[in-house]
């Protein structure tokens, strides 16, 4: 499916209802891959092998065999180019992700995600900014003070790359907050798991990551967060963390995490696979993965996928435009 015909597919879609798309005439008949265009150890890594365990564990793909597989580098390209050359394939699922539209915006990453087909979103995820349990740094206005002076002074770690949504999460507020960000010293990790590792290790001084991957250490007594760019509080284990806008920043970056299918797929393949991935977030031990990791567990569907696709392509090349971050598409 290319973008001439998907307004048409999206139109068809939109008019069936729940008990239609749990009809379908296609299943698969033949080993199903799972491309990961990320290193292990982030949270894309985690909800796409959570996904992959439900499917499994829900015995939603009809006794085939699911098997997945990072393809990692180019901030995820190689993975999109793999997936793309899949085309008309059902039997390839790929990672969608809010840090894919970023990358291509800034033109980071060489492939465009507006050529694939964004089946469901199921985790609405929290960035935050953190420190090591000894860093002198106590919560994102010391951060933000201290970067006015110094804007090169401290180390920030974002992965998988630069101009992606981790970056922007921490570059929009900063930005917002007077913060001159292109002189920031800015160290781009494989995945979110290697850049708070280094954070641990005393390599940089400040992490920009999801919530899956910091509270972890948190709860070990090893990092601090400073701030949560979400639009609200938080609760459960990021009850009592201060959003940017609470610190007085007005800012907040949400991204989202989700399954899409190869260029080229028809409507009945998107339907088996949209039922699919329903049933997985409605299941409680997805449910539990994703709160326990300091997310939101979600279900929008093909239709509300692929309009958020285009809305955030707009909204992200005019946030690019704005912080100065790359030339935007």
């Amino acid at each position: 499916m290319n973008r001439r015909n998907a307004a048409a597919c999206l139109a068809g879609l939109s008019l069936l209802g729940a008990h239609a798309l749990a009809q379908t005439a296609w299943k698969p008949t033949e080993r199903i891959n799972y491309i990961i265009g990320v290193a292990p150890g982030g949270t894309v890594d985690l909800y796409a092998r959570g996904i992959k365990d439900m499917l499994d564990s829900l015995r939603l793909v009809h006794g085939q065999t699911l098997v997945a597989e990072n393809k990692v580098g180019a901030g995820g390209a190689i993975a999109m180019q793999f997936l793309k050359g899949q085309t008309g394939s059902a039997h390839h699922l790929g990672t969608f992700h809010t840090g894919a539209i970023a990358g291509a915006v800034t033109g980071l990453i060489k492939a465009d995600p507006r050529d694939f087909v964004p089946v469901a979103m199921l985790v609405e995820e929290t960035s935050l900014v953190a420190v090591r349990a000894d860093s002198p740094l106590k919560d994102g206005a010391d951060l933000v003070a201290a970067l006015k002076a110094d804007p090169g002074r401290l180390r920030i770690a974002v992965a998988p790359a630069m101009g992606q949504n981790i970056h922007l999460a921490i570059a929009k507020p900063l930005s917002v907050a007077g913060v001159a960000i292109d002189k920031l010293t800015m160290a781009p990790f494989r995945s979110s798991g290697e850049s708070v590792t280094a954070l641990i290790g005393g390599h940089v001084d400040v992490v920009s990551a999801t919530a899956p991957v910091i509270l972890p250490q948190v709860q070990a007594g090893k990092l601090r967060i400073l701030a949560s760019a979400a639009p609200e509080p938080g609760t459960g284990a990021l009850a009592g963390v201060k959003t940017w806008r609470q610190l007085g920043v007005a800012a907040d970056y949400v991204s989202y995490n989700g399954v899409m299918l190869p260029p080229g797929v028809n409507a009945d393949q998107i339907r088996f696979w949209e039922d699919a991935l329903r049933q997985v977030s409605q299941d409680r031990q997805w449910i539990a993965l994703v709160e326990k990791s300091g997310n939101k567990p979600i279900f929008r569907g093909y239709v509300d996928s692929h309009r958020y696709l285009q809305s955030e392509w707009t909204a992200t090349t005019e946030l690019v435009r704005q912080l100065n971050l790359g030339a935007g598409k």
